[in-house]
């Protein structure tokens, strides 16, 4: 069982920055691979970014491609996402989520324990 605690959203104008931060409890936290997710209001949860449980593996959106950055640290049991030059269309509720699969999906079907996500604001 692993619980999930994000944190580090809020309200920024566009082209500023943010860092999301994941905390997570439970065992074996570094066997698990990582995601972001993030869904705005009518929309449908989509991938923002995953992590394997080394951090030798990353994939990212090609909406967040070169702006965003995930990383981890497994002695302290937390998933980060460093977000430079946001766009108004980044706004969403950021979610994120652990997997026991090796290689990080990109289906949020395949995650199996989320944290209750943390407001980004972008004003344009």
């Amino acid at each position: 069982q692993v619980q999930l605690v994000e944190s580090g959203g809020g309200l920024v104008q566009a082209g500023g920055s943010l860092r999301l931060s994941c905390a997570a409890s439970g065992r074996s936290f570094s066997s698990y691979a990582m995601a972001w997710f993030r869904q705005s209001p009518g929309k449908e949860r989509e991938f923002v970014s995953a992590i394997n449980w080394s951090g030798g593996i990353r994939g990212y959106a090609n909406s967040v491609k070169g702006r965003f950055t995930i990383s981890r640290d497994n002695a302290e049991n937390t998933v980060y996402l460093q977000m430079n030059s946001l766009k108004p269309e980044d706004t969403a509720v950021y979610y994120c989520a652990a997997t026991r699969l090796q290689t990080p999906p990109i289906s949020h079907g395949d995650y199996d324990y989320w944290g209750k996500g943390t407001q980004v604001t972008v004003s344009s």
